[in-house]
């Protein structure tokens, strides 16, 4: 087995790994989170990341079926690891704005917020609550 600095930097096992957990403002660093809450996501997907990540310019694949080792729940949505390239066959960074796995990570972080798919939610939860609000007045016991 060849050791780690005689592969090359651009076959997809040296790529770098992101799992969701990494940027979930839900988790504590015991449980896995990477980064800053302040900077963190509320419960980011690997989908989402890889989404980020490939709009910017970045060499990225989804691994679906993988999990990180530290989360409990085996649900759908914490499944997936993401894979970045960040650096090219010579060992020069592909973009130089990423020039570490953190760098990645915040920008990933920063970003999802911003996607269509999280701005579309919160405006549809928004006028759901109001429409169940409005159907429950009438119910309860009356006051006196």
């Amino acid at each position: 087995m060849a050791c780690a600095a005689a592969r090359s930097p651009a076959d997809q096992d040296r790529f770098i790994c992101i799992y969701p957990a990494y940027l979930n403002n839900k988790k504590t660093i015991a449980e896995g989170r990477r980064i800053p809450i302040s900077k963190a996501v509320e419960n980011p997907t690997a989908t989402e990341i890889q989404d980020v990540c490939s709009a910017v310019g970045l060499n990225v694949f989804l691994e679906k079926n993988k999990m990180y080792s530290r989360e409990w729940n085996r649900d759908v949505q914490y499944r997936g690891r993401v894979r970045v390239q960040l650096k090219q066959e010579d060992g020069s960074l592909c973009l130089v704005q990423f020039p570490s796995r953190k760098s990645v990570m915040l920008y990933a972080a920063e970003m999802i917020p911003k996607l269509k798919t999280r701005t579309q939610k919160a405006g549809g939860a928004d006028q759901s609550l109001q429409q169940g609000e409005g159907s429950k007045k009438g119910k309860g016991k009356k006051k006196k």
